[in-house]
C-alpha cells in the first residue's frame, strides 16, 4: 500500500498539539495520499482518519449511518478503563452524543433559544461585556502586558454563558476551574490533581453535577425568563428530561460554548499577531468583522474532529468501512483543504466563500453557533477600534489536548486608546 507512514498517533496524542500544535503538515500528506487512512496508535482505539473536506461532509450527513451515540472522541486504553467504572461524567448524557430521532427531540429543547432572534436580545450584554474587558485592559495609562487567553479569551464567553445559564457571578471561578479540568485533562498546568484517574473521573462529575444540579432545583422552584429555566423544566415526549440529560445539557452547553469560544479567540489574536496586515484592515473597514470571525473559526478550529462509529458495512473514499469501525473526522484538516480554500494557510479577513468545518456541519452543526459569532464580534469590534498596537510577550503555549484545542497562554504587549 505505501501508505504505512504514519500509524496516526500525531492525530490524537494530547501530548503531541502541545508540543507541535496542530498537525497541518501530517494533514496535508494525507489529503493528498490517503485521505481516509487506518490508524493503528498504540495505546488507542484504531480508528479511520478522514481529512479531505467532502469525506467529512457526506459523513456527517448520514447520521444514520456513521453514529454519535458510541462516542465523539478517540479513547487512549487507560480512558476505556475509566469509561467503564467511572459512575460521573460518563453517566451524563449530552445531545453531542446522542443520535437520530433521539437528538432531534433533545436539540429541539435549547434550539429557539440559539436563534439569530433570541441572540439578538443578548446583544448589550455581550457588547458590555467586551467593553468592561477591553477598558480593564486599557486601565489608566492603555498600555500594559496581559496574557489574552486567560485574562481576556476565557473572561468574555464566562461572562455571556454565565448571564444565559443563571449561573451566579461568584461560581464563575469554580466554572472555569472545573471546565478548564474537563478539556484540560492531560494538560500539567489544567487538569484536576490526584493519582488515580477512575477516582479523578468520578469526582470531577460529582462537582459538575452538584453544581448544576443547585441551579436547575432554583429554577424549578423560582421559574425565571433564560434558558437555565427552560432546560430545568424541559419535557421530552412528554415526560420530564431526567436528570443525568438535564445536568448534561447545562455541562454542554457551558463547555462547548466556553472553550470552543475561548480557543477561537486566542486563534485569532495569534493569527494577527502573525498576519498584522490583518489587523490594520480590520481596523480600517471595521464592516469586515463578521467575515473576519469566519476566518478566525477556519484558521483555529477549536473543536479539531469529532468520532463516529460506522453502523454498518460503509465505503468512502474508495476505503472499505466495517460496521463497528471508528472515524475521526478532523475539522482542522478540511479548513486546509486546498481544493476547497484557495491558499489555505494564508490568513485573510475578507475570505470569501468560506464554507469551513468549525462548527461542524449537518445533524450536528453547532447549536450555539450564532452565539458564538455574536461574543467574537464583539470583542474583535471592540479590539479594532481601540487597539494601537500589540506584540508577543513571551512565547505562546498550547494545551495539551487533541479534541478542543488551542492556546493555554499568549502573552502580550499592547496599547489600547481609551473608551470612547
Amino acid at each position: 500500500m505505501g501508505t504505512n507512514w504514519t500509524d496516526g498517533r500525531e492525530l490524537v496524542d494530547p501530548h503531541a498539539y502541545a508540543e507541535n500544535g496542530a498537525p497541518h503538515d501530517l494533514w496535508t500528506r494525507l489529503r493528498r495520499e490517503s485521505p481516509v487512512h487506518r490508524c493503528e496508535p498504540e495505546g488507542y482505539e484504531p480508528f479511520w482518519a478522514i481529512t479531505r473536506h467532502a469525506d467529512i461532509c457526506e459523513i456527517s450527513k448520514q447520521p444514520e449511518n456513521y453514529l454519535s451515540q458510541p462516542g465523539i472522541v478517540v479513547l487512549a486504553d487507560e480512558q476505556i478503563k475509566v469509561r467503564e467504572t467511572d459512575g460521573g461524567l460518563s453517566a451524563m448524557r449530552t445531545i453531542i452524543e446522542m443520535d437520530p430521532p433521539e437528538h432531534r427531540k433533545f436539540r429541539k429543547v435549547a434550539s429557539p433559544s440559539f436563534t439569530p432572534r433570541a441572540v439578538r436580545k443578548m446583544e448589550s450584554a455581550v457588547a458590555e461585556s467586551a467593553r468592561t474587558i477591553v477598558d480593564r485592559l486599557a486601565g489608566t495609562s492603555g498600555e500594559g502586558e496581559c496574557d489574552f487567553a486567560t485574562d481576556v479569551a476565557a473572561m468574555h464567553p464566562l461572562r455571556i454563558l454565565s448571564t444565559i445559564l443563571g449561573v451566579p457571578r461568584e461560581m464563575e471561578p469554580d466554572i472555569l476551574r472545573l471546565t478548564n479540568q474537563l478539556f484540560g485533562a492531560d494538560d500539567p498546568d489544567l487538569q484536576r490533581g490526584g493519582e488515580d484517574p477512575e477516582k479523578v473521573a468520578m469526582e470531577l462529575g460529582l462537582e459538575l453535577f452538584q453544581l448544576f444540579s443547585g441551579i436547575i432545583e432554583d429554577r424549578r422552584a423560582h421559574p425565571r425568563d433564560d434558558l437555565a429555566t427552560i432546560l430545568a423544566t424541559a419535557e421530552v415526549d412528554g415526560e420530564s428530561m431526567g436528570p443525568m440529560e438535564t445536568v448534561g445539557y447545562f455541562l454542554i452547553t457551558f463547555t462547548a460554548g466556553h472553550d470552543t469560544t475561548k480557543n477561537a479567540l486566542v486563534g485569532g489574536m495569534q493569527a494577527f499577531l502573525d498576519f498584522p496586515e490583518q489587523m490594520k484592515k480590520l481596523r480600517n473597514e471595521p464592516e469586515l468583522v463578521r467575515s473576519a470571525v469566519e476566518e478566525i473559526v477556519r484558521w483555529a478550529t477549536p473543536v479539531n474532529y469529532m468520532k463516529r462509529t460506522a453502523a454498518r458495512d460503509l465505503e468512502i473514499g474508495g476505503q472499505k468501512i466495517r460496521e463497528g469501525d471508528f472515524l475521526g473526522l478532523f475539522y482542522a484538516s478540511a479548513n486546509r483543504d486546498e481544493s476547497v480554500f484557495e491558499n489555505p494557510f494564508e490568513f485573510r479577513i475578507d475570505r470569501k466563500p468560506n464554507p469551513h468545518l468549525g462548527f461542524g456541519i449537518g445533524e450536528h452543526f453547532c447549536i450555539g453557533a450564532h452565539f458564538a459569532r455574536q461574543s467574537q464580534h464583539a470583542l474583535w469590534r471592540e479590539f479594532a477600534s481601540r487597539l494601537e498596537s500589540v506584540e508577543y510577550a513571551g512565547t505562546p503555549q498550547h494545551i495539551h489536548s487533541s479534541f478542543v484545542v488551542g492556546l493555554k497562554s499568549l502573552p502580550l504587549r499592547y496599547r489600547l486608546r481609551p473608551s470612547a
